[in-house]
């Protein structure tokens, strides 16, 4: 893919969005996703020296009430005895261990900390992608493998800090963590549910819930 193809819609309609000292940003003009050049993307050994460092436990009351804000609303629309899959879990799976608290299952899936492929065989009630979708390097096959193991009527629980505009994203934290390389806002987001035909609710700042329609579209 060209370095300026958007990598989750594949437009070529792409422009400079922003520029800092250590990367480049580009924005799409279809799906509004912001982005960093492929060419400045870390090596997978940089990426997860990075990740190794961060202390996300389970048995942290912090991290615990920053991820009850997705657990909560989630766990109001599940059914009893759901099953999902945490995506992108890390080494420290705590909102997996809060949902099965509350009585459902949950199979974990992370390329480096939980490399089970055999849990990309089956689909789910939900998935949940807490701060994972702001590291995806191709973020269309992603969301495409995503959808695909979700079951018609089924959730997709994400949690991920939005663009709001320019100036905000050239004074904005979260872009400087050299691991995050998309980053979203409402309109992907609204871009991302009509894509995939779903009903999409935006909770708070950082907070998205989809639920996958029972039928699919036929185009």
């Amino acid at each position: 893919m060209d370095n300026s193809t958007c990598p989750l819609c594949t437009s070529n309609e792409t422009n400079h969005f922003h520029r800092d000292r250590q990367r480049d940003y580009r924005r799409c003009a279809k799906c509004w996703l912001v982005f960093v050049d492929s060419s400045q993307h870390l090596s997978a050994d940089a990426e997860k020296a990075i990740y190794d460092l961060h202390q996300n436990h389970s048995n942290d009351a912090g991290y615990l009430n920053f991820l009850s804000r997705l657990a909560l609303p989630l766990t109001g629309l599940l059914p009893p005895g759901s099953e999902g899959l945490d995506y992108g879990c890390g080494p420290g799976p705590a909102i997996a261990s809060m949902l099965e608290e509350y009585g459902h299952r949950v199979k974990l899936y992370d390329p480096i900390y939980a490399n089970h492929p055999a849990h990309l065989q089956q689909q789910y009630d939900f998935i949940t992608c807490t701060e994972v979708i702001e590291h995806f390097r191709e973020p269309g096959r992603e969301f495409g493998r995503l959808f695909g193991l979700i079951r018609p009527g089924g959730w997709l629980g994400i949690m991920t800090k939005l663009v709001i505009d320019a100036d905000a994203f050239s004074r904005w934290h979260y872009k400087n963590d050299p691991t995050h390389i998309a980053f979203f806002s409402r309109p992907t987001l609204t871009w991302l549910a009509e894509h995939y035909d779903c009903a999409i609710e935006f909770i708070g700042g950082d907070v998205i819930i989809l639920q996958r329609n029972r039928h699919r579209r036929s185009n």
